[in-house]
C-alpha cells in the first residue's frame, strides 16, 4: 500500500497550496538542500584529513543514527560523538538522527551554537547538569500548568514532559527547534523521529514521522508542514488557528515516550500523580489559598483515594476501602445528599479488561461529580489527565492534512482532524526510515545501538520492513550466538543499497564477559544516573568508536570508490 501511496503522490502546484505551509512532494526542503551543499565542503575537508582525497562531487552522504534506550541512549550517544570528534570522523557526518533517548542527547547538544567545534566543553557541561540537582517541583508544576493552558489540546505527553522527562534531563528547555537551528552553522543536520499512532495500529500507510529544523511530516509519503506550524489547526491545507511552536522539552517527551507503553508505566504515572497531589501545601500556596475552604481538602482526599483505587486495581488488590471513602466524601461535599455515581458492585479483578473498563467508568463519574464544584487549577488538569489516561492519549495534535482534497494526497492521510504521535521505538527503535528517504541519498549509515535486549533487533527489523516496502537495504545475517555475545563492529552491504555499520553498545570487546552486568546496571527505566555512572558509560561507548576508527575509514573509502 505504501508503494501505491508513493506512486500517487506528486507535487501540488495549486496557488493556494503554494501559499500555505503544507508541502506535498518527494523532495527536500530548500533550506535542507542549501545546508547539504555547505556541509559537503566540511565533509570533504574532513575526509582529506583522514587520508581520503576526493573532490566535492565525489563526497558521499553519511548518516549517524542513534537508537532509543532512555538515559542509557542519551549518555551513550554523547560518548560516541565525543570519540568521533577525537578521531576526526565527526565532520564527515551529514545527518544525525535519533529515536527516544538519543533525541535527548541531540536536544542538549544543539542548545550550543556550533557544538561540534567545542564538544569536549559541551560534554562537560551536559555531564555537570545530568549529575546535578533535579528540576524543582515548583518549576516542573509551573511548566505543567503552562502546557495545560497555552494550547488547545492536552495529552499525557505534556505531563510526561514536565513531570518525568525533567527528572532525566534535569532542565526545562523552552527554546524551540527553530530558535536552536538559527544559531547553528557547523553541525550535522538533526532529524528527530516519531511515528503516527493511528497508522501503527492500522498497520498500513506511512507511520514514519520526522521533525527537522525546517519541517515536520511523513518521511516516506512526502507530506510536510513548517516546523513552527506543527500542531496548529489546518483546514484544506491552510492554517486556521495558530498554536505555539513546540519547545525542546516537549519535543523530547514526544520522541521519548516509549517508556509509556504498558501496565508498569501506567502504575508509574498514577504514582506520579499521587506524589503531585500529596504536595497539597505547595499546591495551595501556588493557588494563593493558605487557609482554604474545607471543601478543597475534601476534593484532594477524593483525588488521592481515586488514584489509590486505580493503583489497587492494577495490582489486583481489593479497592473497596477507597470506594467507600470516595462515596462518603462526595456525599459530605453534597451536604449529606447521596451521590449517584457509578453503582456499587463487585469488581472482577481476575478479568483485567473488565476491571479496566470498570475503573474507567468509575473514575469518569467521580471526575464529573467533582468538576461541578471544582473547575479550576489544578483540579481541571486532573480531570483532563484522567480522560487521557483512560483513552491513552499521547502526543495529540491538530492534523495539518485535515480535509485536504487535492487528488495526490493519499486518502488514509485525511481521516481525522487530529492525530496522535508517539515514540518511534514502539515500532522500530532506530531512525532508519528518516535517513532512508530516497531524496536524501544516503550511502553509509552508522548505527549506534543502545537498545535493551537483543542488540540486533533494530537492524534486522529495518531490513525486514525495507524488503516489504521495496526500499533498498542490505541483507542482515547475524552469526549464531552473537545476540548474547555481540562484537563491537558489524558491516552489512550489497549492490545498490546503502552500507550499514552496526555497533552494539555493550559487547565482548568493551565489556569482556560482563555484558549482562553492564546491561543490568544501565536499565532503560530507572532513576537518573550518578556522575560516576555517566562517566563510565561515556567511556564504554567511546571505546566502540576508538577501537574501530580504521574500519569506519575503510568503509568510507569503499563507498567513495577509492583504491585500498
Amino acid at each position: 500500500m505504501l508503494q501505491d501511496l508513493q506512486d500517487n503522490t506528486r507535487i501540488l502546484s495549486s496557488s493556494k497550496l503554494q501559499e500555505s505551509e503544507v508541502r506535498i512532494e518527494h523532495s527536500l526542503n530548500k533550506n535542507e538542500e542549501m545546508f547539504r551543499v555547505r556541509r559537503r565542503n566540511t565533509v570533504q575537508q574532513s575526509l582529506q584529513k583522514l587520508g581520503l582525497r576526493c573532490s566535492v562531487d565525489e563526497v558521499r552522504n553519511i548518516a549517524l543514527v542513534g537508537s532509543g534506550g532512555g538515559e542509557r541512549a542519551m549518555v551513550g550517544l554523547l560518548g560516541s560523538l565525543v570519540q568521533l570528534d577525537k578521531v576526526g570522523l565527526l565532520d564527515s557526518i551529514l545527518y544525525l538522527s535519533g529515536v527516544s533517548g538519543s533525541t535527548w542527547c541531540m536536544a542538549s547538544l544543539y542548545q550550543e551554537p556550533d557544538w561540534s567545534t567545542k564538544l569536549e566543553a559541551v560534554k562537560d557541561k551536559i555531564i555537570q547538569r545530568l549529575s546535578g540537582p533535579a528540576v524543582s517541583w515548583g518549576d516542573a508544576f509551573a511548566k505543567l500548568k503552562k502546557y495545560y493552558y497555552e494550547k488547545d489540546i492536552f495529552s499525557l505527553t505534556d505531563f510526561w514532559a514536565a513531570m518525568v522527562v525533567t527528572t532525566f534531563v534535569k532542565e526545562i528547555d523552552e527554546r524551540t527547534l527553530t530558535e536552536q537551528w538559527n544559531q547553528q552553522s557547523k553541525d550535522p543536520f538533526p532529524i528527530y523521529t516519531l511515528i503516527d499512532k493511528q497508522f501503527k495500529q492500522k498497520k498500513e500507510g506511512d507511520p514514519w514521522f520526522e521533525i527537522t529544523p525546517h519541517e515536520a511530516g511523513f518521511s516516506l509519503t512526502g507530506a510536510f508542514v513548517g516546523v513552527s506550524s506543527f500542531g496548529s489547526q489546518f483546514e484544506k491545507g491552510s492554517m486556521i488557528k495558530k498554536q505555539p511552536e513546540i519547545d525542546m522539552l516537549y519535543l523530547q517527551a514526544l520522541c521519548g515516550s516509549a517508556l509509556a507503553d504498558g501496565e508498569e508505566i501506567l502504575k508509574f504515572i498514577w504514582q506520579k500523580i499521587k506524589d503531585l497531589f500529596e504536595k497539597k501545601k505547595n499546591i495551595l500556596e501556588e493557588m494563593g489559598k493558605e487557609d482554604p475552604d474545607p471543601s478543597i481538602d475534601k476534593c484532594f482526599q477524593v483525588i488521592l483515594d481515586l488514584v489509590d483505587m486505580n493503583l489497587c486495581v492494577l495490582d489486583g488488590k481489593d479497592p473497596s476501602a477507597y470506594d467507600k471513602s470516595i462515596r462518603t466524601t462526595l456525599t459530605d461535599l453534597a451536604g449529606g445528599i447521596t451521590q449517584l455515581i457509578f453503582p456499587e458492585g463487585k469488581l472482577d479483578l481476575a478479568d483485567k479488561e473488565a476491571a479496566k473498563l470498570y475503573m474507567e467508568s468509575y473514575s469518569t463519574d467521580v471526575c464529573n461529580n467533582l468538576s461541578v464544584r471544582f473547575s479550576f487549577w489544578p483540579f481541571d488538569f486532573f480531570y483532563s489527565f484522567c480522560r487521557c489516561i483512560f483513552q491513552w492519549i499521547w502526543g495529540r495534535k491538530y492534523y495539518f492534512l485535515n480535509n485536504m482534497t487535492a487528488k495526490p494526497v493519499p486518502i488514509p492521510l485525511l481521516e481525522s482532524e487530529m492525530r496522535d504521535y508517539i515514540d518511534a521505538g514502539l515500532l522500530l527503535n532506530s531512525p532508519y526510515f528518516s535517513v532512508l528517504r530516497k531524496e536524501r541519498n544516503i550511502n553509509l549509515i552508522i548505527s549506534l545501538d543502545f537498545s535493551d535486549g537483543d542488540p540486533f533487533t533494530t537492524v534486522k527489523e529495518a531490513a525486514k520492513m525495507c524488503k516489504e516496502r521495496n526500499i533498498p537495504f542490505p541483507e542482515v545475517i547475524i552469526p549464531n550466538g552473537h545476540s548474547e555475545k555481540p562484537k563491537d563492529f558489524y558491516v552489512f552491504k550489497g549492490q545498490n543499497v546503502p552500507t550499514v555499520i552496526h555497533i552494539p553498545l555493550f559487547n565482548v570487546v568493551n565489556c569482556g564477559d560482563d555484558i549482562e552486568a553492564w546491561r543490568n546496571k544501565y536499565c532503560t527505566f530507572q532513576g537518573a544516573y550518578s556522575a560516576e555512572m555517566i562517566t563510565d558509560l561515556i567511556e564504554v561507548a567511546g571505546k566502540n568508536i576508538t577501537n574501530n576508527k580504521a574500519k569506519v575509514v575503510e568503509e568510507i573509502r569503499a563507498i567513495i570508490g577509492l583504491p585500498v
